[in-house]
């Protein structure tokens, strides 16, 4: 039997020549650019070769780089094609929606929502897997995918659902216990909670871009507690462990609720939003395309509930 290539650094490999470089494959795949450039070293190391000319922009294919590329991408067509086949030849009515998404969106923006889906459309259970892997769909499982970012993903289809802002958030009962939380300043004598976002490009949602956009000075040294998930940012804010950074969609329904207030009106603008995203052949599956309507649908609701944010002031 033939050794087996490592089947990540493949993909990576092929990502990396396709589009001309590390930093857009890296987005593509929903990983560090670093990450990308260690799977493609693996594969030189694996295949004996020097498969690509590396410029401080964009790399190119040697002539062994452009034989291998061209190979994976007949490849993966081959199999993708194949696996099509096999899915519309099974392809039952009642079938399961798969969902792929992040978990912080999943349990406080999606999951309290979806019963008016199911109430709506009783005919097509969705199965909602909670995930933070780059966007495969190859996986047979994957029907649609939510994904949070700047939505470059080449070749499929891609609807935004909403973007993002930011602002701090408390529960009401760390106003009341003190210390006060009457001026910025004042977060210097809480604990910041900090959402461990993984970053894009160098960038993400933090206390620093808050700070920035409200044009004061960082490092007013307050103590930090992190978290590795976002509903973890959210719960331990509710239970007055300190201050988040509320990300618009995912506290939205725990201001509404009085769960979480806004100690301060300053908001500042993410460069970031939520995509749903699948392939666009897709989209001629009538269950699909009724997840799409609703949860489109959905995202305009929320976006009509700003005046109720806005309104959600501190207790």
């Amino acid at each position: 039997m033939k050794p087996v290539p490592p089947f990540a650094s493949l993909r990576m490999f092929e990502a990396v020549v396709r589009h001309g470089g590390f930093r857009r494959a890296a987005e593509q795949l929903g990983v560090t650019q670093s990450a990308v450039s260690q799977h493609v070293r693996k594969l030189e190391i694996w295949t004996g070769s020097t498969l690509l000319i590396r410029g401080a922009r964009n790399s190119k294919p040697t002539a062994d780089g452009r034989l291998l590329a061209d190979a994976i991408a007949s490849g993966f067509e081959t199999i993708g094609g194949a696996c099509e086949t096999l899915r519309q030849k099974c392809k039952r009515p009642n079938r399961s929606l798969m969902i792929s998404t992040l978990p912080g969106f999943a349990l406080k923006w999606l999951f309290p929502r979806l019963i008016r889906f199911d109430q709506s459309h009783p005919d097509i259970p969705v199965s909602i897997a909670t995930e933070t892997t780059p966007i495969d769909f190859a996986d047979e499982h994957e029907t649609l995918v939510i994904r949070y970012g700047l939505g470059l993903y080449p070749g499929l289809h891609v609807d935004r659902l909403f973007g993002e802002t930011l602002f701090p958030v408390c529960a009401p009962s760390l106003l009341e216990r003190g210390p006060p939380l009457d001026r910025i300043e004042d977060l210097g004598r809480h604990t910041l909670l900090v959402d461990e976002v993984t970053k894009i490009n160098g960038k993400g949602p933090s206390w620093r871009a808050w700070f920035q956009a409200v044009g004061f000075k960082e490092g007013i040294g307050a103590r930090t507690r992190r978290f590795g998930q976002a509903n973890m940012v959210v719960q331990a804010a509710i239970e007055g462990l300190g201050v988040a950074l509320g990300r618009e969609p995912l506290v939205i329904d725990e201001l509404i609720a009085g769960r979480l207030v806004r100690p301060f009106e300053a908001i500042a603008p993410s460069d970031f939003a939520y995509f749903l995203v699948c392939p666009k052949e897709r989209l001629e599956d009538p269950q699909v395309q009724a997840f799409r309507d609703w949860l489109l649908a959905e995202a305009k609701r929320m976006a009509s509930l700003d005046s109720s944010i806005s309104g959600t002031k501190r207790a």
